[in-house]
């Protein structure tokens, strides 16, 4: 028996339908209010448990007779205000989820963490990996600080003797979610979204972190974490590949500092009264200001593994969002 928190998530939703094509029992932990759009045709074949990584108790029930643990749920927000929901969900919860491993019988977890725990580095810091010495900074975005403390949790289980491996995917790609990043890029790019930036971020394929995962929980590799991204890209390039491929305009308004001070506050009134949400926030524009050039060394050599290239995901997905708008669906599978 698999376990997968997060399972209704756009993550969750791939590993979750590729476990059961797999042939795998599946059990997933769920809120009563979960959206469950993006597991449509596969909802009836998994088994739920209504509760929350933020209480202990159905976290303890979701475990019994489990062998994995995929602890993928998680809050995801570039609102600064969105800090304390976000330690309580990341942080609070990934120490429950650990907790709870280390009182039951399971044989392995593996944590879908971020690049985001690496937090700001040092200017000096031009590629990082994962033996960046991660420290702690009032300068860190708030979902950052979410993630690193939350990673933090699995390495304290690790020494406590739990069975555990960690995963740094990059900024994630697939199909679903449209209105909220980091697919809110194509959704807003063919709306017409006017701004870019030039700061550079990692990239990866659903497809490809759903393999990883996979097969690092399936192999003997334990108490190690693996950053999984395709390439490093800038926004720019990101945007303009997407408003090539769905054949709109691309975004054309250069956002430095002082434009993208004026373009988040512009957003965020914006979303206050249509629809898509805001994209462009306080924390997103500075992310967007910034170059992180992430190492996917570790892990390739580890695995053998080849990474989709960075423009065919970006084709795939954009047309998978063209799809979406035609058929009136929120998701479609990358196949």
């Amino acid at each position: 028996m698999i376990l997968v928190t997060g399972a209704n998530g756009l993550l969750g939703s791939y590993l979750v339908k590729e476990l059961i094509d797999k042939g795998e029992h599946v059990r997933g932990l769920r809120r009563a209010t979960s959206d469950m759009s993006l597991l449509a045709g596969y909802t009836d074949r998994i088994e739920w448990i209504e509760g929350d990584v933020r209480d202990i108790y159905s976290l303890e029930e979701a475990m019994v007779g489990v062998d994995q643990v995929y602890h993928v749920a998680a809050l995801i927000s570039m609102q600064p205000y969105d800090l304390g929901q976000m330690l309580s969900v990341n942080a609070e919860g990934t120490a429950n989820v650990v907790n709870a491993a280390l009182s039951s019988d399971i044989r392995k977890l593996l944590y879908v963490s971020s690049v985001a725990a690496f937090g700001r580095p040092e200017r000096a810091v031009k590629l990082i990996d994962e033996n960046l010495d991660v420290k702690d900074s009032n300068d860190n975005f708030a979902y950052y600080k979410s993630k690193l403390y939350a990673e933090r949790e699995v390495w304290r289980g690790i020494a406590e003797g739990l069975n555990a491996v960690i995963i740094n995917p990059s900024t994630i790609l697939g199909g679903g979610f449209w209105n909220i990043p980091p697919n809110g890029i194509f959704s807003h790019v063919h709306s017409g979204l006017p701004f870019y930036t030039t700061g550079v971020n990692g990239f990866v394929d659903v497809r490809d972190v759903v393999e990883i995962a996979i097969r690092l929980m399936n192999s003997d590799i334990s108490a190690e974490k693996f950053i999984v991204s395709a390439e490093n890209a800038s926004f720019r390039d990101v945007m303009w590949m997407a408003a090539d491929a769905m054949k709109v305009r691309r975004p054309y308004i250069h956002s430095g500092r002082v434009l993208g001070s004026l373009a988040w506050r512009f957003e965020s009134v914006r979303s206050l009264f249509a629809k898509p949400s805001a994209i462009i926030t306080h924390d997103s524009v500075a992310i967007g200001q910034n170059d992180f050039y992430y190492s996917n060394e570790k892990v390739r050599k580890a695995l053998d593994y080849t990474f989709r290239p960075l423009q065919q995901t970006i084709s795939d997905v954009a047309a998978l969002y063209l799809q979406s708008r035609r058929d009136q669906q929120p998701f479609a599978i990358l196949s």
